[in-house]
């Protein structure tokens, strides 16, 4: 049986720095491989360099394969032609896989019409339709992106990868946003994906979705392999240090955190109720927060968590009910936004973007290199703009951008 996707000796270089080192795998019909390992490791170039698409500043190395289409890595024209029929892509940030201007449905139709051509006897549209149905989004059908909360903007690009019908999938952090019962759903989808014949290639930092679906792991540190091998072995029984760390940082084996006596109260919000897009997300929700304090807000993907966030920090008035600040400088509140990308200048480097904000709120940029280091960043990651940073990266650096204030 010949391989659906052959990788040789891949590597990716930005200027003389290696960021991606001597890659191999090989993937057959429905088979399963797994990279893991912390942000910035270098698993998301490995997709995009198997695409065709890494930015113009980073040059890549090796041989790709896909069916029995040979190139080499630089040799981005040479895939392109596959995009959607012979290999997919779900990307990390779904916005930029989907059409702003576009509603969803239209979207997942054309990739049927134009892409797939083959689907069978039902109309593009009412695949279309069932496609997003499945994935929790009926009545949504007419939305456009911007109106989706992000667990529902990655189960439209999922689902529009999936209409192209390519045997190969890339699915990059697929369970990205999504609540625990999304989170299962779309693994199981990716599993029926593989009993179906399709070769996958997940990249994610959540092991339990690497153990659901099984097959073969690999562990990225700094650019290079560290480990691999069948997905129950490496994950129950790791060998390299590195992997061991990886296991033990999982959230059900944290310590406790010691309860905290609850300060002076700092928000609250009475008698809340909000609609969009005239559903009714809440009514009557009730919420105080003291200094000290730490609440979790939970449930499905589009039930108004993100609103209710927005409504807390006054980015949308609350249609009913009221909010009460207490004694807080208006940059006293910080959001860390879903989506990273979308939070910063796209060309401006990071480093620009941070000490305009030291200058502006006065605050001594020396603080900014402690907050990096605190945080795992190197310093030399704030020269790059927003888009040539991991997502996990980039995260990290709003959250350095929060406590700054």
């Amino acid at each position: 049986m010949s391989a659906l996707l052959t990788v040789r000796d891949l590597s990716v270089h930005a200027g003389r720095q290696t960021l991606l080192r001597d890659v191999c795998c090989t993937l057959h019909e429905g088979e399963a491989l797994t990279l893991i390992g912390q942000s910035g490791a270098g698993k998301s170039l490995i997709a995009q360099a198997i695409m065709g698409n890494l930015p113009a500043s980073l040059r890549a190395g090796g041989e790709i394969t896909i069916g029995t289409a040979s190139s080499r890595a630089e040799d981005v024209a040479a895939r392109r032609g596959l995009w959607g029929r012979r290999i997919g892509l779900l990307p990390q940030e779904p916005w930029l896989a989907l059409d702003p201007t576009m509603p969803i449905l239209r979207q997942i139709e054309e990739t049927y019409r134009y892409v797939r051509q083959d689907a069978g006897p039902l109309s593009p549209a009412r695949l279309a339709r069932d496609a997003l149905a499945r994935l929790g989004l009926q009545g949504k059908e007419r939305y456009l992106p911007h109106q989706l909360s992000g667990g529902m903007a990655q189960r439209v690009a999922f689902a529009a990868v999936l209409a192209g019908g390519a045997p190969l999938l890339i699915a990059d952090e697929p369970t990205k946003g999504l609540d625990e019962a999304m989170r299962d759903e779309v693994v199981t989808l990716l599993r029926e994906a593989l009993l179906e014949g399709c070769a996958l290639l997940t990249i994610t930092h959540d092991l339990e979705v690497a153990a659901a679906l099984g097959g073969q792991v690999q562990v990225l540190q700094n650019g290079e392999r560290v480990e691999s091998g069948a997905c129950t072995q490496v994950l129950s029984k790791p060998r390299h240090p590195y992997t061991q760390a990886l296991v033990a940082a999982q959230p059900e084996r944290w310590a406790p955190l010691p309860p905290n006596a609850p300060g002076r109260l700092l928000l609250a919000a009475e008698s809340l109720g909000q609609s969009l897009g005239g559903q009714r997300l809440f009514e009557g929700l009730d919420l105080s927060i003291r200094a000290g304090e730490r609440i979790a807000v939970s449930g499905p993907s589009g039930c108004g968590k993100t609103t209710l966030g927005n409504l807390l920090l006054g980015l949308l008035p609350p249609d009913q009910g009221r909010i009460v600040r207490h004694e807080m400088r208006p940059h006293g509140f910080q959001k860390l936004y879903q989506d990273p990308v979308a939070a910063f200048a796209p060309r401006q480097t990071l480093r620009r973007s941070l000490r305009d904000l030291c200058a502006l709120h006065r605050q001594p940029v020396a603080r900014l290199d402690g907050l990096l280091e605190d945080l795992g960043l190197g310093a030399g990651l704030l020269e790059r703009p927003p888009g040539g940073v991991s997502g996990g990266e980039l995260q990290r650096v709003a959250l350095a951008r929060a406590l700054l204030l």
